[in-house]
């Protein structure tokens, strides 16, 4: 997928979503970008596993041009782009996107000045700017080793963090931070990915309700609401004051019966539109669509609690953060990958499309969840009303989740990710029965952790995974929780029953407006 297409595809979405009333140039341009950013950085993972499966023969050779050199060249090329990458999202995170909320939060208000609005954002960023700082420089100074000896002088171990954030061109501080928000993405998916994971192949299964039976119902309504409002106004034909419960009672009917009115006209126009027509045409198509959803997710699933499964009996433990090498429990997505491996891109396809799914699923999930503090509803992701705060928050989501879908990747599919398809030559002997004679031949095999360094190049991604133990062992402790999220969520959805027509356009929603139907009909 070029920039281009990725690029055309984020304009295509945040325009669909935001609020025609209420759409500003530097939001919409700050979500588009955004979500451009965590779909690169995610189409990065397959681009990494393909470099360094490319660099060898399927003998195990080294191919004529791979020579150490160019193996270096290609290893940094990848390494400096994940830098661009992860140094784009965490002034996204940090910097650009907080910076562009807290502008429009003081916009609201109608008193506030450019200036004032230009201080209250920077004043805010700040405090984001400063949490970046500390993440970078508690990274860059964490030793991954410690000094041999254990009678060093206080000056000889600050010396010795120095050169190991310099042998490493801070890789660790980086890796720190991006972990950090990584920890972070994991929370995001829980709540989300595993409940969009669910959600989005079977509301494509079951569809929406009928226009025409929402319209008779919505007709019941306000047949219903506006009998109450003449027998609360009887009480008052006489000249007498209506009582202060009777008046609120009143007000409330009052706003029913607008909203009521407002959806008719929506229902009205959703039930003409030739749009309503085509997409009915398609139903087959979205059926089949969600059935292979959610086989893709079962798949998805099923491979992650054997992947778990397989760290909890065979690791070393939370020590080293549940690492494991190799599989000793198969699981069907481990298995069908080196299949795959033989017809090349096969491999290289289902990655991308798990990747994809993975951040499909989330932006459903956001969708159907909205975004909440805690027990509290912050905003609504809707069709033509969604508010630019909202899309910001919308794309910083999506950049975490990215962030923790490598990991995510490589609970599935561990040696794959670390190496890819690369194989290497080991000797091994062969006795000839009529002769008696044994022979040393090299025979190629997958590479592993036994392998030597200098045979299997490791994908740089592997390298911002493992950098500190304590993450990894979160990570599969989050694993469980996203499973446990996932069967919650399939229970839900199957229970819920179709949804509206009309997307989230419910009794209370004080989004409907008077505009064009038609932005909501999409």
């Amino acid at each position: 997928m070029s920039i281009s297409a990725i690029l055309a595809f984020c304009w295509i979405y945040v325009r669909k979503y935001q609020s025609q009333r209420e759409s500003e140039v530097v939001s919409t341009i700050t979500a588009i970008f955004s979500l451009a950013i965590a779909l690169i950085t995610s189409a990065l993972l397959p681009v990494d596993i393909f470099l360094v499966s490319y660099m060898k023969n399927q003998n195990g050779t080294f191919k004529d041009w791979a020579n150490a050199n160019v193996s270096r060249q290609i290893e940094d090329t990848v390494l400096y782009g994940y830098y661009t990458l992860y140094s784009a999202i965490l002034l996204c995170v940090f910097f650009w996107i907080p910076f562009v909320y807290f502008y429009y939060e003081e916009k609201d208000d109608d008193d506030t000045g450019k200036c004032t609005q230009v201080k209250t954002a920077l004043k805010y960023t700040v405090g984001f700017a400063v949490i970046c700082a500390l993440l970078l420089l508690v990274g860059a100074f964490v030793p991954l080793s410690v000094p041999n000896s254990r009678n060093s002088t206080e000056w000889e171990r600050v010396k010795f963090l120095f050169e190991e954030l310099g042998s490493s061109h801070g890789l660790a501080a980086l890796s720190f931070s991006i972990s950090s928000l990584t920890l972070i993405g994991m929370l995001a998916a829980i709540t989300y990915t595993a409940y969009g994971m669910s959600a989005l192949p079977l509301n494509l299964i079951k569809g929406t309700r009928s226009a025409a039976y929402e319209r008779l119902e919505n007709t019941e309504d306000i047949e219903e609401v506006e009998q109450h409002i003449q027998t609360i106004k009887s009480k008052s034909k006489d000249g007498r004051p209506l009582p202060a419960r009777d008046k609120r009672a009143l007000k409330q009917f009052e706003e029913r019966l607008r909203t009521l009115r407002k959806r008719e006209r929506h229902l009205e126009f959703i039930e003409n539109s030739w749009w309503t027509k085509f997409c009915g045409a398609l139903r087959p198509l979205k059926i089949i669509w969600g059935i292979f959803f959610i086989l893709v997710a079962l798949l998805f699933v099923i491979s992650l609690f054997l992947s778990n499964l397989d760290k909890a009996l065979h690791s070393t433990g939370i020590d080293s953060g549940f690492i494991i090498f190799g599989a000793n429990l198969s699981n069907p997505l481990n298995m069908l990958l080196p299949l795959l491996q033989t017809v090349f891109p096969l491999d290289y396809i289902l990655i991308t499309i798990i990747i994809m799914y993975f951040i499909f699923t989330s932006m459903a999930g956001i969708r159907n969840i909205g975004i909440w503090f805690f027990w509290i509803r912050l905003y609504k992701i809707r069709r033509g009303r969604t508010r630019p705060q909202a899309l910001l928050f919308l794309c910083m989501i999506l950049l975490l989740i990215v962030l923790h879908t490598s990991y995510m990747i490589y609970s599935l599919a561990p040696q794959y990710v670390m190496y890819g398809s690369q194989n290497y030559l080991v000797e091994s002997n062969i006795t000839y029965d009529h002769h008696n004679r044994n022979s040393t031949v090299s025979v190629p095999k997958r590479c592993d952790a036994d392998a030597p360094e200098d045979q299997c190049t490791v994908t740089r991604t592997y390298l911002f995974l493992h950098k500190f133990w304590f993450f990894s062992a979160a990570y599969y402790f989050g694993n469980w929780a996203f499973l446990g999220v996932f069967l919650i969520g399939l229970i839900v959805s199957c229970c819920k029953g179709k949804k509206s027509v009309i997307e989230g356009a419910d009794e209370d929603d004080s989004d409907i407006s008077d505009v064009e139907p038609s932005a909501y009909s999409v």
